[in-house]
Protein backbone atom coordinates (compact mmCIF):
# COMPACT_ATOMS: atom_id res chain seq x y z
CA UNK A 1 0.00 0.00 0.00
CA UNK A 2 1.43 3.46 -1.07
CA UNK A 3 -0.03 6.73 0.70
CA UNK A 4 -1.09 8.72 -2.57
CA UNK A 5 -2.13 12.67 -0.72
CA UNK A 6 -5.51 13.69 -0.09
CA UNK A 7 -8.45 13.45 -2.95
CA UNK A 8 -10.64 15.82 -1.66
CA UNK A 9 -10.36 18.50 1.21
CA UNK A 10 -12.73 21.83 1.96
CA UNK A 11 -12.93 24.06 -0.95
CA UNK A 12 -12.23 27.59 -0.15
CA UNK A 13 -15.42 29.46 -0.01
CA UNK A 14 -17.94 26.75 -0.27
CA UNK A 15 -20.57 27.62 2.16
CA UNK A 16 -21.37 24.02 2.77
CA UNK A 17 -17.58 23.08 3.28
CA UNK A 18 -16.92 25.12 5.99
CA UNK A 19 -16.53 22.84 8.95
CA UNK A 20 -14.62 19.92 6.92
CA UNK A 21 -15.69 16.94 4.02
CA UNK A 22 -14.96 13.59 5.42
CA UNK A 23 -16.39 10.62 5.65
CA UNK A 24 -17.31 9.48 2.03
CA UNK A 25 -18.66 6.33 0.90
CA UNK A 26 -17.17 5.47 -2.47
CA UNK A 27 -18.86 3.24 -5.06
CA UNK A 28 -18.46 3.07 -8.76
CA UNK A 29 -21.31 3.77 -11.53
CA UNK A 30 -22.35 2.15 -14.20
CA UNK A 31 -20.50 4.08 -15.97
CA UNK A 32 -17.18 2.79 -14.81
CA UNK A 33 -16.45 5.92 -12.59
CA UNK A 34 -15.81 6.09 -8.97
CA UNK A 35 -17.94 8.59 -7.39
CA UNK A 36 -17.91 9.64 -3.67
CA UNK A 37 -20.46 10.77 -1.55
CA UNK A 38 -18.77 12.86 1.53
CA UNK A 39 -20.23 14.68 4.27
CA UNK A 40 -20.02 18.11 3.97
CA UNK A 41 -20.31 19.93 6.74
CA UNK A 42 -21.56 24.01 6.81
CA UNK A 43 -21.35 26.31 9.99
CA UNK A 44 -23.41 25.10 12.66
CA UNK A 45 -22.71 21.67 11.97
CA UNK A 46 -25.17 21.19 9.62
CA UNK A 47 -24.37 18.27 7.34
CA UNK A 48 -25.06 17.10 3.59
CA UNK A 49 -24.09 14.40 1.12
CA UNK A 50 -22.42 15.74 -1.79
CA UNK A 51 -21.43 14.04 -4.97
CA UNK A 52 -17.65 13.90 -6.56
CA UNK A 53 -16.08 12.17 -9.27
CA UNK A 54 -13.23 10.89 -8.59
CA UNK A 55 -10.22 12.08 -11.33
CA UNK A 56 -7.14 10.24 -11.78
CA UNK A 57 -4.03 10.57 -13.55
CA UNK A 58 -2.64 8.68 -16.69
CA UNK A 59 -0.42 6.36 -14.32
CA UNK A 60 -4.28 5.48 -12.46
CA UNK A 61 -3.64 7.41 -9.21
CA UNK A 62 -6.50 9.45 -7.83
CA UNK A 63 -5.18 13.45 -8.29
CA UNK A 64 -8.72 15.37 -7.08
CA UNK A 65 -12.01 15.41 -7.42
CA UNK A 66 -15.05 16.96 -9.62
CA UNK A 67 -17.91 18.21 -7.54
CA UNK A 68 -21.40 17.35 -8.99
CA UNK A 69 -23.66 18.35 -6.54
CA UNK A 70 -25.58 17.27 -3.22
CA UNK A 71 -27.39 14.08 -3.29
CA UNK A 72 -29.45 14.86 0.17
CA UNK A 73 -29.70 17.56 2.49
CA UNK A 74 -31.64 18.09 5.17
CA UNK A 75 -35.48 18.38 4.82
CA UNK A 76 -37.53 15.89 6.53
CA UNK A 77 -38.75 16.29 9.72
CA UNK A 78 -36.43 13.64 11.17
CA UNK A 79 -33.15 14.87 9.80
CA UNK A 80 -34.41 18.48 11.24
CA UNK A 81 -33.57 19.97 14.72
CA UNK A 82 -36.00 22.22 16.15
CA UNK A 83 -33.17 24.69 16.49
CA UNK A 84 -32.59 25.23 12.71
CA UNK A 85 -29.28 22.07 12.56
CA UNK A 86 -29.80 18.94 11.11
CA UNK A 87 -27.83 16.53 9.13
CA UNK A 88 -27.77 13.70 6.47
CA UNK A 89 -24.05 12.39 7.39
CA UNK A 90 -21.85 9.21 7.05
CA UNK A 91 -23.32 7.56 3.39
CA UNK A 92 -22.89 3.97 2.96
CA UNK A 93 -24.01 2.69 -0.43
CA UNK A 94 -24.25 -0.74 -2.07
CA UNK A 95 -25.24 -1.58 -5.32
CA UNK A 96 -27.94 -4.59 -4.71
CA UNK A 97 -28.31 -6.66 -7.73
CA UNK A 98 -31.53 -8.32 -6.91
CA UNK A 99 -33.34 -4.86 -7.17
CA UNK A 100 -30.83 -3.42 -9.52
CA UNK A 101 -30.65 -0.30 -7.28
CA UNK A 102 -27.97 1.87 -5.27
CA UNK A 103 -28.78 1.90 -1.37
CA UNK A 104 -27.62 4.45 0.28
CA UNK A 105 -27.97 4.52 4.38
CA UNK A 106 -26.84 7.31 5.93
CA UNK A 107 -26.90 8.80 9.66
CA UNK A 108 -29.97 11.35 10.17
CA UNK A 109 -29.24 13.81 13.22
CA UNK A 110 -32.97 13.67 14.76
CA UNK A 111 -34.26 15.37 17.77
CA UNK A 112 -33.68 12.13 19.50
CA UNK A 113 -30.00 11.40 18.44
CA UNK A 114 -27.98 10.07 15.10
CA UNK A 115 -30.66 7.21 13.29
CA UNK A 116 -30.29 5.14 10.34
CA UNK A 117 -31.78 6.31 7.12
CA UNK A 118 -32.56 4.73 3.79
CA UNK A 119 -32.29 6.14 0.47
CA UNK A 120 -32.37 4.32 -2.98
CA UNK A 121 -31.27 5.52 -6.66
CA UNK A 122 -30.80 4.29 -10.01
CA UNK A 123 -28.37 6.25 -11.50
CA UNK A 124 -26.46 7.75 -8.47
CA UNK A 125 -27.97 11.42 -8.96
CA UNK A 126 -31.39 11.22 -8.09
CA UNK A 127 -32.27 9.68 -4.51
CA UNK A 128 -35.20 8.77 -3.09
CA UNK A 129 -35.79 8.69 0.95
CA UNK A 130 -37.51 5.80 2.58
CA UNK A 131 -37.18 6.86 6.16
CA UNK A 132 -35.11 5.39 8.94
CA UNK A 133 -34.39 1.75 9.81
CA UNK A 134 -37.18 -0.01 11.61
CA UNK A 135 -36.02 -2.05 13.78
CA UNK A 136 -37.93 -5.44 15.76
CA UNK A 137 -36.48 -5.77 19.56
CA UNK A 138 -34.12 -8.06 20.22
CA UNK A 139 -33.36 -9.98 23.45
CA UNK A 140 -35.39 -6.51 24.93
CA UNK A 141 -33.74 -4.02 23.17
CA UNK A 142 -35.60 -1.28 21.08
CA UNK A 143 -33.00 -0.61 18.70
CA UNK A 144 -35.62 2.37 17.27
CA UNK A 145 -34.35 3.91 20.63
CA UNK A 146 -30.69 3.43 20.22
CA UNK A 147 -28.57 5.74 18.96
CA UNK A 148 -27.22 4.26 15.69
CA UNK A 149 -24.95 4.90 12.81
CA UNK A 150 -22.47 3.55 10.21
CA UNK A 151 -25.15 0.84 8.90
CA UNK A 152 -24.46 -0.72 5.14
CA UNK A 153 -26.83 -3.17 3.48
CA UNK A 154 -25.07 -6.44 2.38
CA UNK A 155 -25.04 -6.84 -1.80
CA UNK A 156 -27.01 -9.95 -1.74
CA UNK A 157 -29.31 -11.79 0.51
CA UNK A 158 -28.13 -13.59 2.97
CA UNK A 159 -30.44 -16.88 4.77
CA UNK A 160 -31.94 -16.01 8.29
CA UNK A 161 -32.08 -18.32 11.36
CA UNK A 162 -34.74 -20.05 9.26
CA UNK A 163 -33.40 -20.26 6.07
CA UNK A 164 -35.12 -17.76 4.73
CA UNK A 165 -33.55 -15.82 2.45
CA UNK A 166 -33.82 -12.13 3.48
CA UNK A 167 -31.40 -8.59 3.59
CA UNK A 168 -29.06 -7.62 5.91
CA UNK A 169 -27.85 -5.22 7.49
CA UNK A 170 -24.59 -4.31 9.26
CA UNK A 171 -24.80 -1.33 11.72
CA UNK A 172 -23.28 0.12 15.21
CA UNK A 173 -25.34 0.73 17.62
CA UNK A 174 -24.37 3.33 20.83
CA UNK A 175 -25.02 1.94 23.74
CA UNK A 176 -24.34 4.62 26.85
CA UNK A 177 -22.63 2.98 29.63
CA UNK A 178 -22.44 4.16 32.94
CA UNK A 179 -20.14 2.17 35.65
CA UNK A 180 -21.51 1.58 39.00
Amino acid sequence: MQRLGVVMEPEAGNEHEVEGVLNPAAVRGADGQLYLFPRLVAAGNYSRIGIARVLFNAAGDPIGVERLGIALEPETDYELLPHGGGGCEDPRITFIQLIQRYVMTYTARTTLGPRIAVAVSADLFHWQRMGLVQFEPYRGIDFDHVDNKDASFFPVAIPNHAGKMQMALMHRPHFSWHPA
